[in-house]
């Protein structure tokens, strides 16, 4: 997700691109971002774990001798579903120019460990990649930067379903956790394709709709495959 107007940064607007500009970063938003994972990847073991998450009950909790898969699987789908995602709009919108940094929501990583915990659901605003310069009429920076995230999402997403796909044909039975993987990345992709409020959908497309037509249906059609290859092997993590 992609945001404007930074946090303790000042900024004159500008209707024409800046020259584009090496890739920073800051010791707050390195914090952030760290804080922010951390708390994802924690999100996602309570829902694979489901309720017995703090207990360790029916040999799936985290004192179970496999909590170490359910771990391994969080971190990687919080770092590709999300930290990759939001890394990639930083990238896209400094080599365009404009001042860009990762900032958390503490409010939002809070509530995504209640929901994770009580509902066994990850909703949640973790934090975006706010960005400095874009005035409106940067639409095809903006569009650009935002196209960034999901299109990140669908690359992991495609390459996790043809690992699972080929370990299958092999008969490893890391086929599924690589099926999760895929179905993460894509649902995340497609629902921040969705065009309202502060997704990156709405920048997507307000500035081409062809553009965005095609990225929202390829990481749903990543999504629905990736789910029903879940639905074949029965959902075996959950």
């Amino acid at each position: 997700m992609t945001s404007s107007g930074p946090y303790g940064y000042t900024y004159s607007w500008s209707y024409a691109r800046p020259a584009p500009r090496r890739i920073t970063t800051s010791r707050r938003e390195i914090r952030d971002i760290l804080i922010a994972y951390a708390v994802i990847t924690l999100d996602l073991v309570i829902i694979l774990t489901g309720s017995s998450a703090f207990l360790g009950t029916n040999g799936r909790g985290l004192l179970s001798s496999e909590a170490w898969i359910y771990v391994l699987v969080a971190a990687a789908t919080g770092f590709t579903g999300f930290i990759a995602h939001e890394l990639a709009h930083k990238v896209v919108a400094q080599r365009r120019g404009f001042w860009a940094e990762f900032r958390m929501s503490p409010m939002g990583l809070v509530l995504s460990l209640v929901m994770s915990y009580i509902v066994g659901f990850l909703w949640a605003i973790p934090g975006a990649t706010m960005v400095g310069g874009m005035s409106e009429i940067n639409r095809r920076d903006w569009g650009l930067t935002s196209l960034a995230g999901p299109m990140t999402n669908l690359s992991f997403a495609f390459v996790f379903y043809a690992a699972a796909a080929g370990t299958y044909l092999l008969g490893w039975v890391v086929a599924p956790w690589l099926l999760f993987l895929a179905y993460i990345n894509g649902w995340f992709g497609a629902f921040n394709l969705i065009p309202v409020g502060p997704l990156d959908g709405a920048k997507v497309l307000r500035w081409n709709r062809v553009v965005w037509g095609l990225a929202f249906a390829g990481t749903a059609v990543m999504a629905v495959v990736s789910a029903l290859g879940l639905f074949v092997y029965q959902n075996p993590f959950l």
